[in-house]
């Protein structure tokens, strides 16, 4: 039977020791990319407008997620507010740009992810955590020790620093970025940050370096692994063909993709012509075409 790692690292000391590390960080935050060095614990703010509590906006049983996560009883998910990233299309912006919630203690985010377990989820799903990855930390570890056992998903934008990433080793059992520009140009356009592609690449690598291709029990529920989404843009504006080139190449080509045809105009996409449009059956398939000719074997479809 499997067992989070994070258990193994409670019981040797080396999770309080990664709790203690992580929150020294945010003296001098360099916790994502953006590298803003602010001491969010003296109250100073940098890109993520996140000081030293999380912000919470929702935390429930979710059904909306891949089959894999959710299973039968729905995956324990998190949607933390504010985000590294400026998405000018983002369909959550009320959460991620202008901060719907409130601030929890990690005491408290501690027990939600307890209730969550008690609910029956089959894990602990981590929404947009690259800015709060010491508070999370710290809630997993005081979590565990009260019998958190099941695990933990890293649900993030693929904008994550690999040091950062290499303390979450052996704490997180299933990554979940999502991949979405492989046009740094684009990027800065878009998403508003520098240098997205090549971040997201080492980003990612150091992922699967950790956890390998997505696994399942008998019961087709994930336990560990990386799976990773791409959502498809209007006129290829993301370069779809490169993302699924990398991913078959560059990691593997069993990695579970999910290409995602839910674009819709959101935030202030209206203001730009190229993204004002759902896409088109046809961009979709085009989508799906890469995958294939990458020579991807495990992509799922919308369709």
């Amino acid at each position: 039977m499997y067992q989070s790692g994070y258990i193994s690292l409670l019981k040797n000391g080396e999770l309080e020791k990664r709790v203690k590390k992580l929150k020294s960080m945010l003296t001098n935050c360099t916790l994502c990319p953006h590298e803003c060095k602010v001491n969010r614990l003296d109250g100073e703010k940098g890109y993520c407008q996140t000081l030293d509590k999380a912000v919470l906006s929702s935390a429930m049983p979710h059904f909306g997620e891949e089959k894999e996560l959710v299973g039968l009883n729905g995956s324990g998910t998190l949607f933390f507010s504010y985000c590294n990233l400026k998405c000018l299309f983002c369909q959550n912006y009320e959460i991620s740009h202008c901060g719907e919630g409130h601030e929890i203690s990690t005491e408290k985010l501690a027990d939600i992810m307890l209730y969550l377990q008690e609910k029956g989820c089959h894990n602990i799903n981590l929404v947009s955590p690259s800015h709060i990855v010491p508070q999370i930390v710290e809630a997993i570890f005081i979590s565990a020790k009260k019998g958190l056992n099941i695990p933990i998903i890293y649900n993030t934008n693929g904008y994550d620093s690999i040091d950062t990433l290499k303390l979450l080793d052996g704490i997180i059992d299933i990554y979940m970025p999502d991949i979405k520009f492989a046009n740094d140009e684009a990027a800065w356009k878009y998403l508003r940050v520098k240098n997205y592609f090549e971040n997201a690449r080492n980003a990612v690598k150091e992922m699967y370096r950790q956890v390998g291709e997505l696994k399942t029990d008998d019961r087709n529920i994930a336990y560990r692994g990386l799976l990773i989404r791409h959502l498809v843009l209007p006129q290829n504006l993301a370069e779809t063909e490169k993302i699924m080139d990398f991913i078959a190449k560059e990691l593997s080509p069993n990695i579970y993709v999910n290409i995602m045809a839910q674009y819709y105009p959101a935030y202030k996409a209206y203001s730009y012509e190229e993204l004002n449009k759902r896409i088109s059956e046809k961009e979709y398939l085009n989508a799906i075409k890469s995958a294939k000719q990458a020579g991807l074997k495990n992509y799922k479809t919308s369709i």
